[in-house]
């Protein structure tokens, strides 16, 4: 085993909620409420489990909430219609399509059919646009949690965590556009020298011993091993993936990352599950909370790092 700091993301989650709680009674006393709408389609299996998830952290912060769920068949039209619905009901005040959608729905139509003030995970590409530009109106769940994990890191140990990045290696394994590319960005703004790699990256060992802060979101389970990285690495695991244990039959949430051969050489790393998983649900109703904030016009203080 190794002496590598593990990330304890539930105490993250905790101390961020404890803020956003601060947050939404100043707001509340200014007559802001923040209302979630999430959009379901189909009845893929983790999709709907995210979705009972964030509906009870919602409704624990007495947000109003409300899911749309249309049946895997649906119609583009129709999913058009919903979006659009959901953007003229001032009650919403940020909304979440979840993912996967099937694969006869463009996703990037949807995307461009969001209120760009309501679309709090920035998939718009007008917030996409932004974020890029490095001056986001919305900073993505997950990309902002890997940051927040690391801020909280380099915090702990004295840095200060504008500059902890600063001429250090980031490389994104992943390029989606809710994880890989805003990571991408986040990077480039901290003056990271960042390398993006994916699947197709040959020799990925090659490039992922380069990363003194290393960002893996691909969904396949253990893909980084302990001869991918090198010693003093801090390695942050965004996959969640249900692997069978062959010796129990029980299904077990693993990451990207093979735990255990990383953490032998790692300084820190985020484990599965209890790592950034917690604080991207948080985030994601503390970026409702902006968006309540800034349809009231209200300066919100929640969504960027401080």
């Amino acid at each position: 085993m190794g002496m590598a700091h593990v990330i304890d993301g539930n105490a993250l989650a905790k101390e961020l909620h404890a803020s956003i709680e601060d947050e939404l009674r100043e707001l509340r006393a200014s007559g802001v409420h923040p209302g979630l709408a999430t959009v379901l389609v189909g009845d893929d299996y983790a999709a709907k489990a995210y979705e009972r998830h964030l509906r009870s952290v919602a409704e624990g912060l007495e947000y109003r909430y409300v899911c749309e769920h249309l049946s895997d068949y649906v119609e583009l039209a129709d999913v058009l219609a919903t979006v659009g619905k959901l953007n003229a009901d001032p009650r919403v005040t940020g909304i979440l399509l979840l993912r996967p959608f099937p694969s006869h729905l463009p996703e990037a139509q949807v995307n461009a059919a969001l209120d760009p003030m309501k679309d709090v995970e920035a998939a718009h590409p007008l917030n996409a646009g932004l974020l890029a530009l490095g001056q986001p109106r919305f900073i993505p769940s997950t990309p902002a949690s890997c940051f927040h994990a690391l801020d909280a890191y380099a915090r702990s140990r004295g840095f200060d965590p504008s500059k902890f990045l600063e001429g250090r290696t980031l490389v994104v394994v992943g390029r989606s556009s809710s994880v890989g590319k805003p990571a991408q960005w986040l990077g480039l703004q901290r003056h990271a020298t960042v390398v993006a790699c994916h699947s197709r990256t040959r020799d990925l060992g090659a490039i992922t011993r380069l990363a003194d802060v290393l960002i893996v979101s691909v969904g396949v389970p253990a893909l980084v091993t302990g001869d991918m990285v090198s010693e003093g690495v801090i390695a942050l695991d965004v996959g969640i993936n249900a692997v069978k244990d062959h010796s129990t039959g029980k299904i077990l949430m693993v990451g990207d990352v093979d735990f255990d051969g990383v953490e032998a050489k790692a300084e820190a790393i985020t484990p599965v599950p209890g790592g950034i998983g917690p604080i991207t649900d948080v985030w994601l109703v503390g970026n409702v909370l902006a968006a309540a904030a800034m349809a009231a016009r209200v300066e919100p203080r929640f969504g960027h790092f401080g």
